[in-house]
């Protein structure tokens, strides 16, 4: 497990006469940048006598529309089967701000101050065909990209939004997790492939996480034990609310890997503690070590923990 990830920055409203680029941060034209000109309109889709060519099936063959205006950058859909979405939202119309992220098909563009390293929008087009190619030559995945650029609740809600199928799977120095979806929806989430870690404690785990890449893998028809059915909004908006507590607590509580032992002479009593405290209390005494508890309890993180720390100052629990 590792430390809560800050809340990722808001976007910010344009600055007056600074030039602004869309930067490619995921999917086949991932490093490609487009830069963004006064009073020209960029169309995007998959017919290639456009500005910004995606070749691609989730993608229109005119999809979208970019331009700005009056230091005002605007995103108008087209009309497109799949939809075109702003910070997770799919939309007809949109202002862009500074830091928005834009899902087409499976890119994910942010927009971002500064000037492009390319002249004209068609040197931009000629060199996302360039990054595309460099992409396919090294067998990469459709989607990929680092939770440092796209945090993972940004990531989850986009996907959910558009309702995407496959395997997104996140890869930190310590960890590899995976997250099943099933046309936006969450079935099953794993960590480490440890089985008994439930699907809803690893995805709320897993949104604590501040590092790492990812790729979304197609999707898996394998069935898995303790499936659930969770729209990524009603995850988000308990496992978020789970990290701000956490966060709360988190300089009370020992490392994860500090020994849990009971007290001797144990001296309050046993029938003060609710039945979870008691769980976590024997799972202490079997696993000692406070990582290995949290995996074993049935109780979210945030629920154990909470009890380790009532056990600790309560005089049930000492640290090694």
């Amino acid at each position: 497990m590792q430390d809560p990830s800050p809340k990722a920055a808001a976007p910010t409203t344009l600055r007056p006469g600074r030039a602004y680029v869309l930067r490619f941060i995921s999917g086949k034209y991932q490093g490609g940048e487009f830069p963004v000109v006064p009073d020209k309109q960029i169309i995007v889709g998959r017919s290639s006598d456009l500005d910004m060519v995606l070749v691609e099936d989730m993608v229109s063959r005119k999809h979208a529309k970019i331009h700005m205006q009056s230091d005002q950058i605007w995103i108008e859909d087209l009309g497109s089967t799949n939809g075109t979405f702003v910070n997770g939202e799919k939309i007809k119309r949109a202002r862009l701000k500074e830091g928005d992220r834009v899902l087409i098909g499976t890119s994910i563009l942010k927009l971002i101050a500064g000037e492009s390293t390319r002249d004209s929008t068609a040197d931009a087009k000629r060199e996302l065909e360039h990054v595309a190619a460099q992409r396919r030559t090294s067998q990469a995945r459709t989607m990929s990209g680092s939770i440092e650029e796209v945090p993972l609740p940004d990531l989850l809600q986009l996907f959910g939004t558009s309702k995407k199928s496959g395997v997104l799977v996140i890869r930190t120095d310590d960890d590899i997790g995976r997250i099943f979806m099933r046309k936006g929806n969450i079935y099953y989430a794993v960590i480490n492939d440890l089985d008994d870690v439930p699907a809803l404690k690893s995805i709320y785990r897993m949104l604590t996480w501040q590092k790492g890449l990812f790729d979304l893998d197609p999707p898996d028809d394998r069935e898995y034990a303790g499936e659930i059915d969770v729209s990524v909004q009603e995850i988000l908006m308990e496992g978020l609310r789970q990290l701000d507590e956490f966060n709360r607590i988190r300089d009370d509580l020992p490392d994860l890997n500090a020994r849990l032992s009971l007290l001797s002479p144990l001296v309050p009593p046993l029938r003060d503690l609710k039945p979870m405290e008691l769980d976590v209390l024997q799972l202490a005494l079997n696993y000692g070590h406070l990582e290995t508890v949290m995996n074993k309890s049935q109780s979210t993180d945030l629920e154990t923990v909470q009890a380790v720390l009532k056990l600790l100052k309560g005089g049930y629990l000492k640290t090694e």
